[in-house]
């Protein structure tokens, strides 16, 4: 392994003004490679185990290295992804010649994920100062109402979110015609709720992207300027182009692994669409095999999520002495006095689904388990479901 006399700061990730005054500063100094490297923590019960994994106190690999971003990916094994300044720059530039150019960004993504810093990479690259939402209690959806009177007039508005936001601002009645795009990642929108979006005035732009690429690279199905996306035979996504990696930090097996011919392979299945868009089906780790027949459970999720009367949705698979696994589906409901039964599930999904692929078991809860990103907890549905605690 080869080391670099650049260092790594590890610094623990603000919100708030703290970002502009604290974070921002040191950004634009890492990118410009008149200071050293980042590596965002946070302040929860994985700080230990990411300093210990990625050593902030150790040189870095590489000296074109601006950011490490902490991820799990879905192994859950902490790890960082290691990123130039030049691609999280093209990412940048090229997020803006798509939505139609420079603008105002509105931080409301914690900055220790890839999304929440791509804003301020956008927001340095436009020399526009973000507003950013003060996210140490939470997510408040009357905080980013408040900051649509403090946007700058006279340039285009953005801002970045998860489902789970953008579906309590639509509960809370706020007003999002203010932006010009809302860039909407980290797990698959449920139909539903683009359907709400759109009703409501919103000009949603969903995005697939991983904190390998620099975040989203996959704009509405299609990618980025330069950037490089096929589907393989065995329906794998892999990626090339300037917005990659650079490398997981200290791990080179881990690279080894997931970078092919200098492609990353993805554990994303997906297929092309006859519009020509991509369309991201699951992962290669989220199959139930039901009757020898291997079922993608984001795939049946994305179906299952268009049910009017569900919020969300994660399908997992409990063991079955006939079948292998069956597949569960555990959703939340937007109305107690109107949960629909798995036999109204069931005729909804026919004609979208195969019979292999439909629920045998509906569990319903008053909220689903949901990760710091924002995202659904796959895993801790899964120990739900089969009593693991």
């Amino acid at each position: 392994m080869t080391t670099s006399a650049r260092s790594l700061q590890g610094l623990t990730a603000p919100t708030g003004a703290a970002v502009l005054t604290g974070l921002l500063p040191a950004l634009a100094a890492a990118l410009d490679g008149n200071g050293p490297a980042l590596l965002p923590l946070p302040t929860g019960a994985t700080r230990r185990a990411l300093l210990y994994a990625l050593q902030p106190d150790q040189p870095l690999e590489s000296d074109d290295v601006a950011v490490v971003v902490p991820t799990s990916g879905s192994t859950g094994e902490p790890k960082g992804a290691m990123l130039s300044a030049a691609a999280l720059r093209h990412s940048a530039r090229a997020t803006h010649e798509r939505l139609g150019g420079p603008g105002q960004w509105l931080l409301a993504l914690p900055v220790t994920h890839v999304a929440g810093l791509a804003v301020l990479v956008r927001s340095l690259e436009a020399r526009i100062e973000p507003l950013v939402l003060d996210l140490y209690g939470g997510f408040d959806p009357a905080a980013f109402d408040a900051a649509a009177s403090r946007l700058a007039p006279g340039v285009r508005h953005y801002t970045a979110l998860v489902p789970t936001q953008l579906a309590r601002l639509l509960d809370a009645g706020v007003g999002l015609s203010a932006y010009d795009a809302i860039l909407l990642g980290g797990a698959a929108a449920p139909p539903s709720l683009l359907e709400r979006a759109s009703e409501a005035g919103a000009r949603v732009v969903t995005t697939y992207g991983m904190s390998e690429t620099c975040g989203g690279c996959v704009y509405d199905g299609r990618p980025l300027a330069d950037v490089d996306v096929e589907v393989r035979d065995d329906g794998r996504i892999t990626i090339g182009g300037p917005v990659l990696f650079s490398g997981y930090r200290l791990r080179p097996d881990l690279t080894a692994a997931a970078v092919e011919s200098g492609r990353l392979v993805t554990n994303d299945l997906g297929r092309w669409g006859d519009d020509g868009l991509l369309e991201v089906l699951g992962r290669t780790d989220d199959v139930i095999i039901t009757g020898g027949v291997n079922v993608s459970a984001s795939f049946v999720e994305r179906v299952l999520s268009g049910h009017p009367q569900l919020r969300a949705c994660v399908v997992v698979g409990r063991p079955d002495a006939n079948w292998g696994e069956h597949i569960v589906a555990v959703v939340q409901v937007d109305d107690w006095d109107a949960v629909p039964t798995l036999a109204e599930l069931q005729s909804f999904s026919l004609g979208k689904l195969d019979g292999w692929q439909l629920p045998r078991e509906l569990i319903v809860l008053g909220m689903l388990p949901t990760l710091p990103s924002g995202k659904p907890d796959r895993a801790g549905v899964r120990r739900l479901v089969l009593g693991e605690g």
